[in-house]
């Protein structure tokens, strides 16, 4: 399902959203329908026209597992979009793979290994962003209301795994969970009212805890 601008929904609309995305099911009429798999959301949001939003709650947030930013066309992109938008040529649609062949691919992220010491090393990255407790990054201290939820550590190894699949490799590195911080986690963490009156996002927030929390434990000991 692709939700457009999904902060304009009403919040029965989130709300049924939300339960489509936990238990792959609807509610409707006082029957649930279970929903066919593969299944998932992708969702927009404009973040400059606020007025008249429902912001999502951040339940409903963290069911997403990645928040990408959206910046502006490259030349190119733009080129292809006036291609597509203002000439006759109709789109081809092909079709690339099966839903049956999807879920086989998704079972098979799920058996790339994790080393002991790569998976310490998101397990770390997530008790950084918790404020006011003895793993606490600084910047988490200063500037975050609640941290990322378990869900973050989660989408940080499977989306090591993908990234080390896609790159031919049977293994997750320090750098595959690197280049998926942001993504993961940008939309885990609320940010307190230090942060929002000094402009501090929380991307700026995670490249701190980046630089605070090593890749090895005996970093943090030594």
């Amino acid at each position: 399902i692709l939700a457009d601008e999904i902060n304009r929904a009403t919040p029965k609309t989130q709300s049924a959203m939300l339960e489509a995305m936990q238990e792959k099911s609807v509610t409707a009429g006082g029957e649930i329908r279970k929903l066919a798999e593969p299944f998932f959301v992708l969702a927009t949001q404009n973040p400059i026209d606020q007025e008249g939003t429902y912001p999502l709650p951040e339940a409903q947030l963290d069911r997403f597992f990645f928040k990408l930013l959206v910046g502006y066309p490259t030349a190119l992109e733009l080129t292809e979009v006036l291609n597509r938008t203002t000439e006759g040529a109709k789109p081809q649609i092909n079709k690339v793979l099966e839903g049956p062949a999807l879920m086989e691919l998704q079972q098979l992220v799920r058996q790339v290994p994790v080393a002991s010491h790569v998976k310490d090393y998101a397990v770390r990255l997530v008790l950084a962003t918790h404020p006011k407790t003895e793993t606490a990054a600084a910047a988490a201290n200063q500037y975050l209301r609640f941290g990322s939820s378990p869900r973050g550590a989660q989408c940080l190894i499977l989306a090591g795994k993908v990234r080390a699949l896609v790159q031919g490799r049977f293994n997750v590195s320090f750098e595959d969970l690197q280049a998926a911080v942001p993504a993961a986690l940008r939309h885990r963490l609320i940010l307190n009212f230090e942060a929002e009156a000094e402009g501090v996002t929380t991307d700026h927030i995670i490249a701190r805890i980046m630089q605070d929390v090593p890749r090895n434990a005996e970093a943090v000991s030594a």
